[in-house]
């Protein structure tokens, strides 16, 4: 990095943007590059781009030209490549207008500036869902050390916006997809958080989105959950740590609760639990490799 992280973050959000994202003072400043030499932001944290979105951001530029150039920086790892630092959008819809050039501003930004660059424009048009926005400070946090507050005070959040977000990534890949997919709102992943057993959030996740549970009845749900959770922490806390790993194992593979039980010569019981015909049938196919109504059918 060219200067103190402290100092660069110390400048604020509105620095930030003013440096790298507003047009620049001096038309000079802007030269054109062939759309082939840009590739798209290493760190850009959004995974998806609606289709209708970028059609009609190509008509527009069709129609209107770009009204303003994109932002990119030179490659660390070629002389004629540039990387894409802001503009992500732009960059896709003009690529279907088939242009050959591209008016840009080269700014010689770090990799810290390109990812908290590439969520803030992404956060000021609401395109990001709740598990890719906490993905993004999650490698603000772990590539640059950068603490929740020095994070907040980058993209002009809350800390306490930002903690909350952080602690989505710990939702089993099951709820962070349905959150991903709108199917749960911030909500409901905050009540299911409280859970602390992955394997019963997940049981939750999935009952909420099929009857359609608003924020206050899987708060209600969950709250319901707590007290037989603490017991059987307890209860197992005295058991064999290699058959809880395995369970957890299995639990994670079938997301459901699976239970272990060893008895004398070996022998023993695997235990699945299943909430309805639909779990059931979704479990079945899981171990079997094939649906239950071919076996029955």
């Amino acid at each position: 990095m060219t200067q103190p992280r402290r100092d660069r973050l110390g400048k604020g959000l509105g620095a930030l943007l003013g440096e790298y994202l507003a047009p620049a003072a001096d038309e000079s400043e802007v030269r054109k590059i062939p759309v082939r030499a840009i590739v798209p932001n290493p760190l850009q944290p959004r995974r998806e781009f609606a289709e209708s979105e970028l059609v009609e951001l190509a008509e527009s530029i069709r129609e209107n030209g770009l009204l303003q150039p994109l932002v990119v920086r030179p490659s660390p790892d070629t002389t004629d490549r540039f990387e894409l630092v802001a503009g992500e959008r732009r960059l896709r819809a003009i690529s279907r207008l088939e242009w050959e050039d591209v008016p840009v501003l080269v700014r010689n930004a770090s990799d810290e500036t390109l990812l908290v660059l590439a969520l803030v424009e992404n956060l000021q048009r609401e395109a990001l869902n709740p598990v890719e926005e906490a993905e993004g400070y999650h490698r603000l946090a772990e590539r640059f050390s950068l603490t929740q507050a020095e994070i907040a005070h980058a993209v002009g959040k809350d800390r306490s916006t930002v903690a909350n977000l952080l602690r989505l990534l710990k939702l089993p890949p099951s709820i962070r997809k349905l959150l991903e997919e709108g199917a749960l709102s911030m909500g409901h992943a905050r009540a299911l958080l409280t859970l602390g057993d992955d394997v019963r959030a997940a049981e939750l996740a999935r009952q909420a989105v099929r009857d359609g549970w608003s924020v206050r009845e899987m708060e209600r749900r969950t709250r319901r959950n707590e007290g037989p959770r603490r017991r059987k922490q307890g209860a197992a806390a005295t058991r064999d740590p290699l058959v809880r790993a395995l369970e957890e194992a299995l639990q994670e593979r079938l997301s459901t609760r699976v239970s272990i039980r060893r008895g004398r010569k070996g022998h023993g019981v695997i235990e699945v639990t299943f909430h309805g015909p639909e779990d059931f049938e979704r479990l079945f196919e899981l171990i079997a490799g094939r649906e239950a109504s071919e076996v029955i059918g």
